[in-house]
């Protein structure tokens, strides 16, 4: 049993009665619930953006000592600063002490994450947080754009072939683009690549949708 479909549901909801939750909207937690629910979704459509894959090689890749030393270790020290602000709710369940001793993003998942959502094991946790499983269920049309370049979802980690066997998604791949960067031109100050793409689904859903 994962915590999936209700978190995703209840987010729906908000956004149906016009108050939207302020709770981040993860594109892996999307991915996961639409593959999870298949073609009985209300979701009519769906876009994700630079969206790690497979969470195993993740953070694989994050621990690369440049990595390591540029991304991994300062997300690391916000995940820590953003829940020790209420260690006081977690003292009972959870060594915060030991959660604070950190020094990677695995670390604080093996040490918070997995044991705050009730998992056996961190291989459990991250088996389940992997969008790549549940990706050839998906029933409605989801657009997902990923760069190659991006650390954040290395290149062999994206599953191209699955991809292909679902008519339902459009995996686009670009050369560069970072993770949700996809910058254009030698001064951007305009829209980026994302945008435009976007841009183009959304009408593509508004105007045809109703022929998928």
């Amino acid at each position: 049993m994962t915590f999936i479909t209700p978190v995703v549901e209840i987010i729906y909801c908000s956004l149906q009665l016009k108050r939207p939750s302020k709770q981040f909207f993860p594109r892996m937690l999307l991915l996961n619930y639409l593959g999870k629910m298949g073609p009985k979704t209300p979701l009519k459509a769906a876009a994700t953006f630079s969206v790690g894959w497979n969470t195993f090689a993740c953070s694989e890749s994050l621990e690369k000592p440049l990595n390591w030393l540029l991304f991994n270790y300062y997300l690391t020290t916000c995940l820590q600063s953003s829940i020790n602000k209420h260690r006081h709710m977690f003292v009972k369940q959870i060594d915060m002490d030991h959660v604070m001793k950190a020094k990677s993003i695995r670390e604080f998942d093996k040490r918070f994450t997995s044991v705050m959502f009730g998992y056996r094991t961190i291989d459990d946790y991250y088996t389940d947080a992997s969008p790549n499983r549940r990706l050839k269920s998906v029933g409605i049309p989801v657009l997902c754009l990923n760069s190659v370049d991006d650390v954040f979802s290395p290149s062999h980690a994206i599953p191209r072939e699955t991809a292909k066997q679902n008519p339902n998604v459009a995996l686009v791949l670009t050369s560069y683009g970072g993770h949700i960067g996809f910058l254009e031109g030698i001064w951007p100050r305009q829209s980026t690549y994302m945008d435009r793409v976007f841009k183009q689904f959304v009408q593509a859903m508004v105007e045809h949708g109703h022929e998928l």
